[in-house]
């Protein structure tokens, strides 16, 4: 295949095309905003916008560089129940709890730790507990919906009506994927939903095409792909490019790191750390936090101009982040906490970037890693993002690599693979350390400040268990 490639990378904050040219270069992109709305009391996808939205997209990036194929890339959280092409019920917003009394049910029917290496997470983190939700506040949807689709496969599906399952997606945090046994959970056998689940493709196979309307009024088909688990497809891509023994942080919204050398027996699960599968379908050590979503939320939107000096006078003052800002990670007992007061917007953006450098740095020693580490995505454009990692952890080498788009890359490799076709690998560069003064000490600091209030969290978590202090 000598074509241009399109892919959505479709995220929960951006849906995002790329055209990737057959060497693997982008050479054009789309943006959008996916759009939430009320249904019957949960929030829910307008997947009709998203899908004009799509199809705009790609008809003008068939017209303007000739593109052969559609392939997509999606967040770990999400399914659509579907049945004579159309959707049994809204694809639903994984941030969203369900009541508590079908919560408490729902905790009593997830499988152990030790069978899908899922984490018990809050909202819909695991699409199992939304699939529960929706058993009992939409039976007739479950009892219609022929397949049960992750979110890249209903947009496969949606463009070529092939319905199909895809192994990293599965194996993502679902508690629908028993990774050591290589097959479906026990509760996709407890609740009869293995015969919802369509047959398994590997990622970037080409499913069958579809008929795209160009704004000439022409008409022109396209392969379609099936799609993939986008921080999966991130680890796709650095594999690809020949790296063996690294750590990926892959970051967005979510930060997801990967290290393959920590045994899967260490993971901790209250910890937010679990086992991804890879395309190939091998279980993969994770944690991971909501990394740039945390970094939003406490930038408040600040400029994202950030300087040195502006990191050194947050170290300086001793102005601290304390965690969590967002729903999972790996401290998940306590609330955000911002300490001190900052005198320019700059050096709010300092403290959002110190923080998530905090925790990715803690991340990676609860992983065990102590390899080469890769960094990828969003976070990479701060600038200081991965220098600053470079400078509390000498000990190991730190790259980026020249695509910041790591996810879509890996979903384009995907596609390009199956059609017979090698791109050139993505590059990477040592970081530089920053310089920063007193940065070992402003770690210590935060740590024993997180430590201190974990600790106080677990007591007063115990005291309401045993219904009170003696």
């Amino acid at each position: 295949m000598n074509a241009p490639l399109a892919v959505f990378d479709l995220g929960k904050t951006n849906s995002k095309l790329f055209v990737f040219s057959p060497a693997g270069d982008i050479i054009a992109e789309a943006r959008t905003a996916p759009r939430w709305r009320d249904h019957g009391g949960m929030k829910v996808l307008d997947d009709v916008q998203l899908y004009d939205w799509m199809r705009t997209a790609l008809a003008d990036a068939i017209e303007r560089h000739g593109v052969g194929g559609v392939m997509f890339s999606g967040h770990g959280c999400t399914f659509a129940l579907v049945s004579d092409g159309a959707l049994t019920h809204p694809i639903l917003d994984y941030e969203q709890d369900p009541p508590e009394d079908i919560a408490q049910r729902i905790e009593t029917l997830l499988p152990d730790f030790a069978e899908t290496y899922s984490p018990r997470l809050p909202l819909g983190l695991n699409f199992s507990r939304h699939l529960l939700w929706l058993e009992e506040a939409a039976p007739a949807a479950m009892d219609q919906a022929r397949h049960i689709l992750s979110y890249p496969q209903f947009w496969s599906w949606r463009f070529s009506g092939v319905p199909v399952s895809e192994i990293s997606y599965l194996g993502c945090h679902s508690h629908l994927w028993a990774p050591l046994e290589q097959d479906f959970s026990s509760l996709v056998e407890a609740r009869g939903w293995r015969e919802k689940m369509p047959p398994k493709a590997r990622a970037g196979a080409v499913l069958g095409s579809t008929e795209i309307t160009l704004p000439s009024g022409k008409k022109s088909p396209v392969n379609v792909h099936n799609g993939v688990h986008d921080s999966n497809a991130a680890l796709h891509c650095y594999r690809a490019a020949g790296h063996e023994s690294f750590t990926l942080v892959s970051s967005g919204t979510w930060v997801i790191i990967f290290n393959a050398e920590c045994p899967l027996d260490t993971l901790d699960e209250k910890r937010d750390m679990l086992a991804n599968v890879s395309v190939d379908g091998v279980p993969t050590p994770t944690i991971r936090f909501m990394g740039g979503r945390e970094f939003d939320l406490i930038r408040n939107g600040a400029p994202l101009d950030l300087t040195p000096e502006a990191l050194q006078a947050v170290i300086d003052r001793g102005q601290f982040a304390l965690p969590s800002f967002a729903a999972g990670g790996p401290v998940p007992e306590t609330a955000g906490e911002i300490l001190g007061s900052f005198t320019s917007p700059t050096e709010r953006t300092a403290l959002a970037l110190l923080y998530i450098v905090l925790m990715t740095d803690l991340a990676l020693d609860l992983i065990g890693s102590q390899n080469t580490v890769i960094i990828d995505g969003g976070l990479i454009k701060t600038g200081f993002y991965v220098e600053t990692l470079a400078q509390l952890r000498p000990r190991q080498t730190f790259l980026s690599g020249d695509n910041p788009e790591g996810s879509a890359t890996g979903a384009a490799i995907l596609a390009y693979e199956a059609m017979g076709h090698s791109v050139e690998p993505v590059h990477c560069a040592e970081a530089k350390p920053t310089s920063l003064s007193g940065l070992d000490d402003y770690r210590a600091r935060w740590r024993a400040m997180v430590e201190e209030r974990r600790g106080r969290a677990s007591q007063a978590n115990g005291e309401i268990m045993t219904g009170g202090a003696a």
